[in-house]
């Protein structure tokens, strides 16, 4: 989305894109939680300037995950973004006293990470899809609960399942059609958080839905939560993403290009989502 001028972000041209990564800390600008970092294997964002595509890039020291001797820079690459989202969205879900959730988009690598994070605090999850083959990716990961939006009766599904696991709150990345049909098929006071907009549409909803079964909708944006959360937050979530990194929180790797080759990555995944993630690396070995 940012590449096609779609993200919340739109950063001065020429600019080089890229919003995580993982690499060595070669260089501090001061403080005490930076100089720490030097010399340390960390995953990182980029919050201004230039994005991570890049064999250098400068960020925050607190935009900065250190993640350890025991967690490979592959690993480390993927572990800021999705990661973060999934813990945030799930404590979301427990702060609004919801015992079961509705999520769509459920087969993507964030979709699979809150199937982990939300079975071990005890929350149930209704898991949406759009293809039979992504039933199998899900129940892989333990998902006990999957319905395909395809199929003629999913509505109805919806309503039967959602009434009786009482899941309130839909984790919505699709937006469109979809978000206002689980929004009608969820019990009274249900509500929708939006965290992405892969089908790029509207979402219509009718006003009486709003007004008479009290539902809601809201944002997240990973990019906005971040700056709230205090250098203790930080440092305890750190800890927690280390925890779970190897299994709730592992991400697949279906392809890595050298950076010499972004266009084709990007183009690559564009194609095959559901695969994995893309990396981009800058010390290259073919078959890495």
């Amino acid at each position: 989305m940012f590449l096609r001028g779609l993200y919340g972000i739109k950063k001065k041209l020429p600019v080089v894109p890229g919003f995580e990564g993982s690499g060595n800390v070669v260089a501090s600008g001061g403080g005490f939680y930076a100089s720490y970092l030097k010399g340390k294997n960390v995953a990182c964002t980029t919050r201004r300037g230039d994005g991570v595509y890049a064999e250098y890039m400068i960020t925050d020291a607190f935009a900065c995950l250190p993640i350890g001797k025991d967690l490979s820079l592959e690993q480390g690459a993927c572990l800021y973004v999705n990661p973060i989202t999934a813990i945030a969205l799930v404590e979301r879900v427990q702060k609004i006293g919801a015992k079961a959730l509705v999520q769509t988009a459920a087969a993507s690598a964030l979709g699979k990470m809150v199937v982990g994070i939300a079975a071990r605090k005890g929350i149930k999850v209704i898991n949406i899809v759009r293809k039979t083959k992504q039933e199998g990716v899900l129940k892989a990961v333990g998902a006990e609960y999957i319905l395909n939006s395809e199929t003629s009766n999913f509505e109805r599904q919806l309503r039967i399942l959602s009434k009786e696991l009482n899941a309130t709150v839909c984790l919505d990345a699709v937006t469109g059609e979809l978000t206002s049909k689980v929004l009608s098929a969820t019990p009274y006071g249900s509500r929708a958080i939006i965290y992405g907009g892969l089908s790029e549409k509207e979402i219509p909803i009718h006003a009486g839905m709003m007004i008479f079964q009290d539902k809601k909708l809201e944002g997240f944006w990973l990019s906005a939560w971040a700056p709230q959360q205090t250098p203790y937050r930080i440092w305890k979530l750190s800890r927690q993403l280390k925890s779970l990194a190897k299994k709730e929180l592992k991400t697949d790797i279906s392809a890595r290009f050298p950076l010499e080759k972004a266009i084709e990555a990007v183009d690559y995944y564009s194609a095959n989502m559901t695969k994995g993630k893309v990396l981009i690396q800058t010390l290259f070995t073919e078959g890495n």
